[in-house]
């Protein structure tokens, strides 16, 4: 849904100070959230943001008192300024304070920047701006993760095995975010979260027949990483990122029906120039190192400016490339790229998980696959 789905003009009721009745209902709700909610950044280090609610809503401020009571499906623009928060129609300003929260009334959603969301949101100011966080409880969140990380139509036990490794990521990551403004970002470098956009009949269902199930090891929840498609064989965590995990070991894939099993890729020696910043003329690329599996560790580019060292993750983000398994062929003019597999290849494989689940395979025994010497556990 977009704001062309939706009349927005504004209309803003402010509230009187709340008496002694509303701070202690504000204190109940401030007291510190369940292990069953999740913080998750919205919009982060931004000049401005539009929240609103389905429901009738009302904005607090950081002493809890009510600042103002919003409409349903009206907006208010928040606006940072010197470390502060302004709520504003563009023309006038309804208040200011260090922090804001806007609660819907009757179960209802909130809407922040261009997406609806379940829960509530709260807005503090950042490093460059402010930050918009969803507080929300952790399956309704999953609800979207599910169908945001992997087509709704899958096989319900690929949608469960998501729906578990997305909560163990979801709780590791909260466990380390403590003392921070949220626990996630809602982008690849936590999970893809769409808030009610990403969420399908399907997902609801995996998310409920899997609920306060977490993989664990050695008595803790894990950082369940995953990544589309390993082409063949997931890697061993250490020999893709600097550290050894016990339980992120690689194992045969199931994903040969992948379409990013194999694929490739073209370009022109100026172009691939371009790309990586080589001041001069390329005649040969190479790769120096390799994982067991076959991703490129060290690459080097040579030509009449010199030689030029990077990794291969480097070299893969800067041209574009879906993985670093691939192989490399290179003429006077230009090189061809033929790879595997889609992502960093560690943990558990999207495609993987859909190819076991169409094998008879449940979610338990998808997930202990790839997450070597795990159990499946209750939160």
């Amino acid at each position: 849904m977009t704001n062309t789905d939706i009349s927005w003009p504004l209309r803003v009721l402010t509230l009187s100070r709340s008496g002694w009745w509303g701070a202690l209902l504000w204190l109940l709700w401030m007291l510190p959230a369940n292990a069953a909610e999740i913080r998750v950044a919205i919009r982060n280090s931004v000049q401005q943001v539009q929240v609103g609610t389905s429901t009738t809503g009302v904005i607090r401020d950081s002493r809890g008192q009510a600042v103002m009571q919003l409409p349903e499906l009206q907006p208010i623009t928040v606006d940072a300024d010197r470390g502060q928060l302004e709520l504003t129609d563009g023309r006038d300003e309804f208040g200011a304070s260090s922090t804001f929260w806007l609660e819907p009334s009757d179960g209802g959603v909130v809407w922040i920047g261009d997406r609806w969301y379940r829960g509530k949101v709260k807005l503090v100011p950042s490093d460059n701006g402010l930050t918009a966080v969803n507080y929300v409880n952790v399956d309704d969140y999953l609800y979207s993760v599910v169908g945001s990380e992997m087509p709704s139509s899958w096989p319900q036990e690929a949608l469960r095995s998501q729906a578990v490794a997305a909560r163990s990521y979801a709780l590791y990551q909260q466990r380390k975010a403590s003392g921070k403004p949220f626990d996630l970002n809602s982008n690849q470098s936590s999970q893809v979260y769409k808030g009610l956009a990403g969420e399908a009949a399907s997902t609801q269902s995996a998310v409920d027949a899997t609920r306060g199930k977490v993989l664990t090891h050695g008595g803790r929840v894990i950082e369940a990483v995953f990544h589309s498609s390993s082409g063949g064989h997931t890697e061993n965590s250490e020999h893709v990122w600097s550290t050894a995990v016990p339980y992120l070991k690689g194992v045969p894939d199931f994903d040969q029906n992948a379409p990013v099993y194999s694929w490739r890729a073209q370009f022109s020696l100026h172009e691939v120039g371009d790309l990586i910043g080589y001041p001069g003329s390329i005649e040969a690329v190479e790769v120096l190192s390799r994982s067991p599996q076959g991703r490129a560790k060290r690459m080097t580019i040579i030509g009449d400016a010199g030689t030029l060292t990077m990794t291969g993750n480097t070299f893969r983000q800067k041209l574009g490339l879906r993985s670093t398994k691939f192989d490399l062929a290179v003429s006077p003019t230009s090189i061809s790229v033929a790879g595997n597999g889609f992502g960093h290849g560690i943990g558990m494989s999207q495609w993987g998980a859909r190819g076991m689940a169409e094998r008879g395979k449940g979610y338990g025994e998808i997930l202990t696959h790839f997450y070597k010497g795990t159990r499946l556990g209750s939160m």
